[in-house]
């Protein structure tokens, strides 16, 4: 938890990027060589495909391609002065990820003829988010962006559609925090999901300024499996001093 954090991606610079990492592909394989794909996960994947939010600070993806698409992504990288490691596979470590999400991926773009560019399907995206469950990050107000954006569309996202991806992705409900649960069957009803994104999102926000103090006041103590059980004592403090 660092208030280091910054705002590297949008959407349009996120496909200028990718489209240069085409460039590079092609230019290190030659116009024959082997095409490669890349799957967007999380924050890369509600910026390409929503517009609820802005920003995000990296770009989580699954990376299908011979070994010069390291090199290809370094020189992207150096190219427009982008965090080392700019695409990266690391989210693969986390609870939230499952080898079946390529299943489920949509084509997004094509680049250079070469890079196929594809991005996890709605429903998918919030069991991902459900799976998070981090209060102090974008999870549970992606959540709502994303029920909200396609209710917009006139396509709205039903609660039988997360439980297929959330039985798709994880066998079933056993996995997803107490949390999420009671959060996901409440939002489901409700019946303004913009005034509902906003209060979630200021809330996270507020969550977020209190684990950067903590970890000014106690450096190293946080990661992300306390970060939680922190954060709710630092709010029920709050409370307390509040009464």
């Amino acid at each position: 938890m660092s208030s280091e954090d910054t705002n590297y991606f949008t959407k349009a610079n996120l496909d200028d990027y990718l489209r240069e990492l085409g460039k590079e592909y092609r230019r290190l394989n030659g116009k024959k060589g082997m095409p490669a794909e890349i799957i967007l996960i999380g924050g890369a994947a509600i910026i390409a495909n929503y517009g609820f939010r802005d920003t995000t600070t990296d770009v989580d993806a699954v990376i299908h391609a011979v070994s010069s698409m390291k090199d290809a992504i370094n020189r992207v990288g150096d190219k427009y002065k982008l965090p080392n490691g700019w695409l990266n596979a690391d989210f693969m470590k986390t609870g939230s990820y499952s080898p079946k999400l390529e299943e489920f991926s949509v084509r997004y773009r094509e680049f250079s003829n070469v890079l196929e560019v594809r991005t996890i399907a709605a429903e998918y995206l919030i069991a991902m988010k459900l799976r998070s469950g981090r209060k102090y990050k974008n999870d549970l107000s992606d959540i709502i962006g994303i029920l909200y954006e396609h209710e917009k569309r006139g396509n709205p996202l039903m609660l039988e559609d997360i439980d297929k991806a959330v039985s798709n992705l994880y066998g079933g409900w056993e996995t997803i925090p107490a949390d999420s649960i009671s959060f996901i069957k409440d939002t489901m009803k409700k019946s303004n999901l913009e005034k509902a994104y906003q209060a979630v999102r200021n809330e996270e926000k507020r969550s977020k300024d209190l684990l950067i103090q903590f970890e000014a006041d106690y450096p190293g103590i946080t990661n992300t499996e306390n970060a939680d059980t922190i954060l709710d004592t630092l709010k029920r403090k709050k409370k307390q001093e509040s009464e």
